[in-house]
C-alpha cells in the first residue's frame, strides 16, 4: 500500500475511534433540564436532589443544566441537547411537533392528572369573576407555559373574554414566581399561575393572602411531564422510567425528592394525554 494511502486508512481510522469514543462519552452522561418555571437557582434546589439519585439509580453521571426561557428547552430535546426534559403539557406538545412525532413522555406526577391555574388579584381590586378583568391589565407567565398561560387564555375565551380584544393590556412575566411579584407589587390588575406555585408560596409565607388572593380556579386539565426522545435507547428509558415510578414518599429520600418536585409520587403517562392540550392550543391560537 502506498503511504499516502496508508495515511488515510489510519486517519480514517482515528476519526471512527474518536467518534466511538464521543458516542460512549455521550451514553456515559444524561443531560436533564426542565422548562424555567422560576429562577434557576430554584431550579437547581428542586432538580439537585433527582439528579443524585438518578446518577446512583442508572450508575451513570447525571448534569442538570437550567436554560433561560421555555422554547430553549424545546428545542434542547428535539435537538438531542439533553436527554430527559421535564416539560409543561404544552411545551411537550410543541415539542412532539417540533419533532415530528419523536418525543416520549414517560413519566408525570400523580396531581399532572387533574392540574389547575389560579387567577389572582389584589383582595382591594374589586375584582371576583374573571369578566371583572375586562379593560384590566392581565399577565401570563411564559407564551408557552400551559398553566401560565394556555389554559388561563382558553378558560377567558370560554368564558367570552378575549385577551387581545377585551383586556387594557396583556403582560408575560416570564415565570410564576414572577407572576407573583407582579400582582403583589401592582404592575398587573390580576394574573393567572400554576396552582402548585401559589400554594408554595402560601405555604412558605411568601405572599400575604390578607392583600392577595386567588379569585377563580380553573377545571382540571393533564399538565407536567418527563420527557425523553425516541431514539434514546429503549432499554435507558426504561430504567429512568422505573427509577421516577420507584420514588416514595416512605423513604427520607424519596419524600425529598418528590415534596421538592410538588408531588405525591410519579406515575406512568402516554402521548394521547395531551392531545386535549394540543387541540386547546389550536382553538386558542397558538398552535398553527
Amino acid at each position: 500500500m502506498k503511504p499516502l494511502a496508508l495515511k488515510k486508512v489510519w486517519v480514517g481510522l482515528f476519526a471512527s475511534l474518536m467518534l466511538g469514543a464521543g458516542l460512549a462519552q455521550a451514553q456515559e452522561t444524561l443531560r436533564v433540564t426542565t422548562i424555567p418555571e422560576e429562577a434557576a437557582t430554584e431550579q437547581i434546589r428542586k432538580f439537585g436532589p433527582l439528579s443524585a439519585y438518578l446518577e446512583k439509580q442508572l450508575g451513570m453521571k447525571v448534569v442538570f443544566t437550567p436554560v433561560n426561557d421555555y422554547p430553549a428547552a424545546v428545542e434542547a430535546l428535539v435537538n438531542k441537547q439533553v436527554e430527559l426534559v421535564w416539560f409543561g403539557g404544552f411545551t411537550h406538545v410543541q415539542a412532539q411537533i417540533r419533532s415530528g412525532g419523536k418525543v416520549v413522555p414517560i413519566a408525570q406526577r400523580e396531581e399532572d392528572t387533574q392540574f389547575r391555574s389560579v387567577f389572582i388579584t389584589q383582595k382591594d381590586s374589586g375584582i371576583k369573576t374573571l369578566q371583572d378583568l375586562k379593560g384590566k391589565q392581565v399577565s401570563f407567565g411564559s407564551q408557552s407555559s400551559t398553566s401560565g398561560h394556555l389554559m388561563p387564555r382558553t378558560f377567558l375565551l370560554e368564558a367570552g373574554i378575549d385577551p387581545e380584544k377585551d383586556l387594557k393590556r396583556v403582560a408575560y412575566s416570564g415565570a410564576h414566581d414572577a407572576t407573583i411579584a407582579s400582582v403583589v407589587s401592582g404592575r398587573v390588575d390580576a394574573a393567572a399561575l400554576d396552582i402548585t406555585v401559589w400554594r408554595k408560596f402560601v405555604s412558605e409565607n411568601k405572599v400575604d393572602t390578607s392583600k392577595v388572593d386567588v379569585f377563580y380556579t380553573t377545571p382540571p386539565f393533564f399538565n407536567y411531564n418527563w420527557s425523553v426522545h425516541a431514539d434514546m435507547p429503549a432499554a435507558l428509558r426504561d430504567r429512568i422510567t422505573k427509577a421516577l415510578l420507584a420514588l416514595d414518599m416512605n423513604t427520607p429520600e424519596g419524600k425529598e425528592i418528590l415534596t421538592l418536585n410538588r408531588a405525591t409520587k410519579y406515575i406512568s403517562t402516554k402521548a394521547e394525554n395531551y392531545k386535549g392540550l394540543e387541540r386547546a392550543g389550536k382553538s386558542a391560537g397558538l398552535i398553527k
